[in-house]
């Protein structure tokens, strides 16, 4: 499929994202008018000198972004801002529902109120959805490098304050030296009220993490999962169980987990059989668009236009959306194949 075509073709496709975190969805245009808003934070108020602040370079850089945006995050505003921002952002590249991850015990920690996150998250949503055309929903998750004490907090906060839209419970942070089993009461709570369990497992870490986020946390997608190649009896274990990988190639690459998209194992998890779902993780700090993942997936593997769609039709499966609301993106989906854009593919 010719490049112009191919692009056209990803940006027909209605599209769903699983795995994308609020504050690394902060663009340029957000950070700027937060860093306007906290001069206090030291960052820069300036475009050029933002844009310049913005460019990543590596992870470490990449932390530093970070928490320099999540430093800046003080109130209900800032967070409507963040999620208003990552809506337009999806809307331009026609995707129509995103599952954010935010991680409620950072924001506490660092002095929000709980009703002004959960007021700015509300508030937020409801524009993307009116102004965007975008659905957002939440997953909350554990910084897992903050231990037990994090994990029963960010449970207690989830079940208690249940704001509409929250449908997963997951588990980010470094995982070396962060066992997943310890968290397990905090999974089964979420899991028992009726959250569905997404945690982080095999991004840094090898097949046993993934094992036990499966065994111990009882999940149902896993985050990132690179490992997973490693091992070929959790392959045909994932596979299976039809247990979706949420893969994020890009930030793979900027995190040096992987050397390039052409070495990605994402094309191992596809050949064997599992439901693989494209993703950004923290977007333009990695340098990273939704569409840019399916163009750099694509054209590195070779995909054909039904197996791009197919990419797009697992993301949709794999969501948390009711049945309805799946069957109608499914069926848009397969009128744009029929459609005939990128058919000579």
């Amino acid at each position: 499929m010719p490049g112009e075509s191919l692009r056209a073709f990803i940006h027909a496709l209605p599209k769903a994202e699983l795995h994308v975190h609020l504050v690394g969805s902060a663009g340029v245009d957000t950070v700027l008018a937060l860093a306007r808003r906290h001069p206090e934070a030291g960052v820069p108020a300036d475009r050029a000198e933002l844009e310049q602040f913005f460019e990543f370079r590596d992870f470490d850089h990449f932390l530093k972004v970070y928490w320099a945006v999540q430093s800046m995050l003080k109130d209900r505003r800032d967070i409507r801002a963040l999620v208003i921002g990552l809506a337009a952002e999806l809307a331009r590249q026609n995707v129509r529902y995103a599952e954010v991850t935010v991680t409620p015990y950072n924001h506490l920690l660092d002095g929000m109120p709980g009703d002004e996150l959960l007021t700015g998250l509300v508030e937020g949503r409801a524009v993307a959805r009116a102004e965007h055309n975008v659905e957002l929903a939440w997953c909350f998750d554990i910084p897992g490098e903050k231990g037990v004490r994090a994990g029963r907090e960010t449970a207690v906060f989830a079940l208690r304050e249940r704001p509409d839209g929250l449908v997963g419970f997951g588990l980010g942070g470094p995982e070396i030296g962060v066992g997943r089993a310890q968290f397990e009461p905090f999974f089964t709570a979420a899991r028992e009220a009726g959250l569905h369990s997404v945690p982080h497992a095999g991004e840094t870490s090898g097949p046993a993490t993934i094992w036990s986020a499966v065994h111990d946390l009882g999940a149902e997608r896993i985050g990132h999962g690179t490992s997973c190649t490693a091992d070929p009896a959790l392959l045909a274990w994932l596979a299976e169980h039809r247990i979706p990988v949420e893969v994020c190639p890009t930030s793979n690459v900027r995190t040096r987990q992987v050397p390039s998209i052409a070495a990605h194992p994402v094309r191992r998890m596809l050949d064997h059989g599992l439901v693989v779902t494209l993703n950004t993780d923290d977007p333009p700090m990695f340098g990273a668009t939704l569409e840019g993942e399916y163009l750099a997936v694509a054209t590195s593997l070779g995909l054909r236009a039904a197996e791009v769609a197919r990419l797009a039709k697992n993301a949709v499966a794999a969501s948390f959306l009711e049945d309805a609301a799946k069957a109608a993106m499914a069926a848009e989906i397969d009128q744009v194949v029929a459609s005939g854009t990128g058919a000579e593919a």
